[in-house]
């Protein structure tokens, strides 16, 4: 009986050692947060505007609210303040995003961040989002090839601390998060295009 419960004990310590912090997937969190994410431009836009919370005076103008299956939302995390893109860590699950008047919003879940401790002091978030509507780009990872290489809209909200990790307390609201668009990478002959008008352009001025 006492090998059992000395057994028992050391499988709760393990389990409690490798247990995994949590946060509030949600970016709409009334009295503490509402961002936005949107889709449009040709390069990544972050900030909030006067009715977000908080409030910013980002103008999004011309940029469309993203709704539905067909868009995917992540984070990614590592543990400690201000990490580097690089170490960050795709968190579980993904999720989608509210239609109608919610639009922008993510369907809101519970993210376990991988490589943060439960009840961690502070994480390094970033928030991810891209179009998944082919079905073919299930990870970030996967989704960050597709996006460099112009074949989807993708974008990232810019890293961000967040304190007070969840565990045995309570899961933390996304303080920091602000929002941002989604946008499609032109292609590099496309850019070549541009490149080549605008010199172009500049032959031509200066021969006027």
């Amino acid at each position: 009986m006492k090998k059992l419960t000395l057994v028992a004990c050391a499988l709760a310590c393990a389990a409690s050692a490798f247990a995994q912090g949590t946060v509030q997937f949600n970016n709409r969190v009334t009295g503490s947060l509402i961002t936005y994410v949107y889709l449009g431009g040709n390069s990544q836009i972050r900030g909030n505007s006067a009715t977000d919370t908080p409030t910013g005076n980002r103008d999004w103008t011309g940029y469309t609210k993203i709704a539905g299956s067909g868009f995917v939302a992540a984070l990614l995390a590592a543990n400690g303040s201000g990490q580097a893109e690089s170490a960050l860590q795709q968190a579980a699950p993904t999720t989608t995003f509210r239609t109608g008047g919610a639009a922008g919003n993510v369907a809101s879940t519970t993210a376990t961040l991988v490589g943060v401790p439960a009840n961690a002091s502070v994480a390094t978030i970033e928030m991810v989002a891209w179009d998944n509507s082919s079905g073919l780009y299930s990870t970030w990872a996967q989704a960050f090839n597709a996006w460099q290489s112009g074949l989807i809209a993708a974008g990232t909200s810019g890293t961000f601390d967040v304190s007070n990790i969840g565990g045995t307390q309570p899961a933390p609201v996304l303080a920091g998060l602000q929002s941002f668009n989604i946008y499609t990478v032109p292609e590099p002959a496309t850019m070549a295009l541009v490149g080549l008008g605008a010199a172009a352009m500049l032959i031509f001025r200066r021969r006027k």
